[in-house]
């Protein structure tokens, strides 16, 4: 099926989600440069994707580096303006494949896998900037450092600081998902946390900027901006409704 069944729906809504960005920028007195949209296009076909890009989409969230790799591929040499961002919870053993394709890592949960990361991009001669990933949500189905509570907070700076000495790897700054809910108003509590946060290791730990901050999806993304979102993550809203149909054991 050509992008062009596609491009009149997603270019809908993607004029829509451009227009509510604008508005809670607007709203919480920000400038729309400082908030980039990432096209969350996992489980979505390529002329899916092509729609959005010729939409004016340049940036894509993929969960799966192995789904990721076939799309990439067939996307990269028409597009090469396009960045690619893992979203997902990383599995070691696939790093190789973020080393290879992606612009940024959201989701970096380990000192393990950034030591691994680094090894891998060594190889590559690229550094990758990456987002670490914190649990305010203290759920255990969430990867991520545990940071619900402020006492605990002190407990990240030996671990940063280790991360943050890797060659390989620029810490851009924090990533959260709150927990899911039927309202969206509850995910302020999380996304204040993560500015404070945020604020904390500015202080704790200036040798990084600590500037993006990663959070907000097609359920929040405005309350989102609203506290001070930098990357929000909107795949539902653009796309329609996922269809699953690969095996990623």
């Amino acid at each position: 099926m050509d992008s062009i069944n596609y491009l009149g729906e997603i270019k809908t809504n993607v004029n829509l989600v451009k227009q509510r960005i604008e508005q809670s920028a607007s709203k919480s007195g920000r400038r729309l440069s400082e908030i980039r949209l990432v096209a969350v296009s996992k489980a979505q076909p390529v002329e899916k994707i092509k729609a959005a890009i010729e939409s004016g989409l340049t940036i894509f969230g993929e969960n799966y580096p192995e789904e990721s790799e076939p799309k990439i591929l067939a996307l990269q040499n028409e597009n090469p303006h396009i960045e690619w961002h893992m979203i997902g919870h990383l599995q070691s053993r696939k790093a190789n494949l973020v080393c290879k394709y992606f612009s940024m890592l959201h989701s970096l949960d380990s000192v393990h896998l950034a030591e691994k990361l680094n090894r891998r991009l060594e190889s590559f001669n690229k550094k990758l900037p990456v987002l670490l990933e914190v649990n305010i949500g203290d759920e255990e189905s969430k990867s991520g450092w545990l940071a619900n509570e402020t006492q605990e907070w002190e407990n990240l700076l030996v671990d940063f600081q280790r991360i943050l000495a890797l060659d390989h790897l620029s810490v851009e700054g924090l990533m959260v998902m709150p927990p899911l809910g039927d309202d969206k108003e509850k995910s302020r509590h999380y996304f204040v946390k993560l500015r404070l946060l945020q604020e904390f290791l500015r202080k704790k730990i200036p040798a990084s900027h600590w500037n993006e901050l990663s959070m907000g999806t097609s359920f929040d993304y405005e309350i989102a901006i609203e506290e001070g979102a930098t990357l929000v993550r909107i795949g539902e809203g653009i796309f329609g409704k996922r269809i699953y149909t690969l095996d990623r054991k």
